[in-house]
């Protein structure tokens, strides 16, 4: 789910390399030594690089930007292909576990180690999105605190954000970060290497650029770990599916005992209709806890907000069904005043686009009355404003795959629904599949975490393509649920 929009354009946040990509060639590549200690106090040998690529490989004399990444090499040397890391977003990169030294980067290289007992890893940046090349950022401007969000106010801000976006940028070619693009890039960092083959771990967006590499390049590619799984011809989430989802939440929610005495008659979803009725017959002046300000809320500003953390998502419902805003009001305010936005996410979201089938369908969705059309509706109507072409529906449309893959994906995924893997897999004859019960969006982390025989048996998978191991669902236990504020 996106929601970027309802902002106005204010300035562009460039963050350069250390070198010049003005200096290099396509397929040079600068590589550093480098090492940081683990949490469990190892010391970690890595190479950070970067990889120098054309902005637009359709443009001749295009300008030449910087990828970065990174390699740990394999525990122990052997013949499995190396893993590629792909990272999700739009817009994020786990270069951090090697550059940086908090919390946050101790988590992420605790994430990343386990996949060198299988082969050397590998970890791409984003193009547009790297601090070994260019970071591509827009702030948006304050929005207005006295009237209410609406999608046609989103989608006119959507539009003007492209244009302004496109005006910030004179000397680059923002048609150049598609998917494809960033496929190509994988496939040139494979080459220059010196790797024939390639297995792809991919989360979220991440998933979605796998998808695009096995589209364009299915020999280089050995296998594929896939979460949060994205199909390049679901670009956008189906809103009923994105519900099914809140509905398990709510069930466990309406079992819990803490949760018990908040709950009104229906429990959780009942009170989530009843939030949306209230919202949908006008909108809610509310004070914004500590803050002068007051700000009238919507059902879209609402909408903004139902995705959340499922141990959060039914007290949030709860206490606004009971008449507290302060969180709404808070959330909403932040949003309003803006936040830098990744251009790399609306560029790249533009280009893989939509049939006008599955259009129909998002629009049509029953479930649009609960969690609105934020999640589509300015990309599209924003889409012919940004410069990444259409990349079609031949591209789009699944594809059959003798890839071997593993699906791993959470029936509490508000982001990437489960049906998006459970339609995948007849495409995928090789494939395997893991649904994690009780589990969001970032799966492979808690499944890890509550079983670890099965990180053994994804590893063996990573090394050797071999699933036997792999079971088709965990269960994880039932989170702690925030009891609502009183």
């Amino acid at each position: 789910m996106r929601r970027l929009w309802g902002l106005a354009l204010v300035a562009l946040a460039l963050v350069a390399g250390p070198v010049q990509a003005s200096d290099h060639r396509p397929g040079d590549l600068v590589l550093e030594p480098g090492s940081v200690t683990a949490p469990d106090g190892r010391l970690i040998r890595f190479e950070l690089g970067t990889l120098y690529v054309p902005e637009n490989r359709a443009s001749p004399g295009s300008r030449i930007i910087g990828v970065g990444f990174a390699r740990i090499r394999a525990t122990t040397p052997g013949d499995a292909p190396p893993v590629f890391l792909l990272p999700g977003g739009p817009g994020n990169s786990y270069l951090n576990a090697f550059t940086d030294r908090d919390a946050a980067a101790a988590a992420q290289l605790t994430g990343i180690l386990p996949y060198t007992a299988a082969a050397d890893v590998v970890i791409v940046d984003q193009r547009g999105f790297s601090r070994r090349g260019e970071v591509l950022e827009l702030t948006p401007a304050p929005m207005a605190l006295d009237r209410a969000g609406a999608p046609a106010t989103e989608a006119e801000a959507a539009i003007a954000f492209a244009r302004g976006a496109v005006a910030a940028n004179p000397g680059r070619d923002l048609a150049g970060y598609t998917v494809t693009q960033c496929a190509e890039d994988v496939n040139d960092l494979r080459r220059a290497l010196g790797y024939a083959r390639l297995t792809l771990s991919g989360q979220s967006f991440g998933s979605q650029w796998s998808f695009a590499v096995m589209r364009l390049h299915p020999e280089i590619v050995a296998r594929a770990l896939i979460s949060g799984a994205e199909p390049l011809a679901k670009n956008y989430d189906m809103p009923s599916q994105v519900f099914a989802a809140f509905q398990r939440i709510a069930w466990e929610a309406d079992h819990d005992q803490g949760l018990a005495p908040h709950l009104p008659s229906g429990g959780v979803m009942a009170a989530l209709t009843a939030v949306r009725d209230r919202f949908a017959a006008g909108p809610i002046t509310a004070q914004v806890p500590g803050e002068a300000a007051s700000v009238v809320l919507g059902l879209t500003d609402l909408q903004a907000a139902l995705i959340r953390p499922a141990a959060d998502w039914p007290a949030f419902v709860l206490e606004v069904y009971r008449g507290r805003y302060e969180t709404l009001a808070r959330e909403t305010l932040a949003r309003r005043r803006g936040s830098p936005v990744r251009l790399i996410q609306p560029l790249i979201d533009s280009s893989v686009g939509v049939s006008p089938g599955r259009e129909h369908l998002l629009r049509t969705d029953p479930a649009v009355s609960y969690l609105g059309v934020g999640d589509f509706d300015p990309l599209i109507a924003a889409a012919s404003a940004w410069p990444t072409p259409d990349a079609g529906d031949d591209f789009r449309n699944p594809f059959q795959s003798p890839i071997p893959m593993l699906f791993i994906h959470g029936d509490w995924d508000t982001s990437t629904p489960l049906e998006n893997m459970l339609g995948a897999l007849p495409y995928f004859p090789k494939a395997r599949a893991v649904v994690a019960h009780r589990a969001g969006h970032q799966s492979r982390a808690a499944v890890f975490a509550r079983a670890p025989e099965v990180l053994a048996a994804v590893i063996g998978f990573l090394r050797t393509g071999e699933v036997r191991d792999l079971p088709s669902e965990v269960w994880l236990p039932a989170p702690t649920f925030r009891v609502p504020a009183p």
